[in-house]
């Protein structure tokens, strides 16, 4: 049998895993104008959340649900319970997208509105230095999220910006998106949730 053959395979299959990373980096890089849209309006929403806490206690109750669904998880429960949610809100994001980016744009805005609320309360309790201990919670999970809703965007605003070959350019940026997806958010989701659930159960 020639050796020429049984290596051929290996090699198509890393060059078309390289090809598909080039491609899911490079539609990535297209889409960074909506992640920065965004990302202005998570962190917009999350000074506003801060800044208005006292009129914002009705999220106290989401708050609780979260905390309770958490309760008497072990290292390994807690990593794929986090793991499931950010997943979930990684994929509404982006097929959601597909109403004219709406739902990433409101995903943006309740998530910056908790969160600036969450700092809030934790700063009133422990002090300011409280959001240098909440930093690694996000490290790797904030930008795997703002992707996803950048990419839905993004999805979303080719209904408005697209006036020829519509259908055509809605394919290309559905499955390029799948690609970023599957490529780069996902792993990053992964190894938030390991981090992070390792943080809440080990240190709290």
């Amino acid at each position: 049998m020639n050796p020429k053959k049984l290596n051929k395979k290996p090699q198509q299959k890393e060059l078309s895993l390289k090809t598909q990373y080039k491609k899911a980096w490079s539609y990535l890089k297209e889409t960074l104008p909506s992640i920065y849209i965004i990302i202005a309006i998570f962190f917009l929403f999350s000074f506003l959340g801060y800044i208005l806490a006292p009129y914002l206690s009705f999220l106290d109750e989401v708050l609780k649900n979260l905390v309770k669904q958490a309760e008497g998880l072990n290292a390994i429960e807690m990593i794929v319970f986090i793991l499931q949610n950010n997943l979930q809100s990684a994929l509404l994001s982006f097929f959601l997208g597909f109403f004219l980016g709406i739902f990433p744009v409101l995903g943006a805005a309740t998530n910056g509105l908790i969160l600036g609320y969450v700092l809030n309360l934790a700063t009133a309790k422990a002090g300011p230095l409280v959001a240098l201990k909440l930093f690694p919670h996000g490290i790797f999970e904030l930008p795997a999220i703002f992707i996803s809703m950048g990419l839905g965007l993004k999805l979303g605003a080719t209904f408005l910006t697209q006036t020829k070959n519509l259908k055509t350019e809605l394919k290309r940026r559905f499955f390029s998106s799948a690609n970023v997806l599957l490529r780069i958010v996902i792993p990053l989701l992964i190894l938030a949730a390991i981090i992070e659930g390792l943080l809440i159960i080990f240190i709290g």
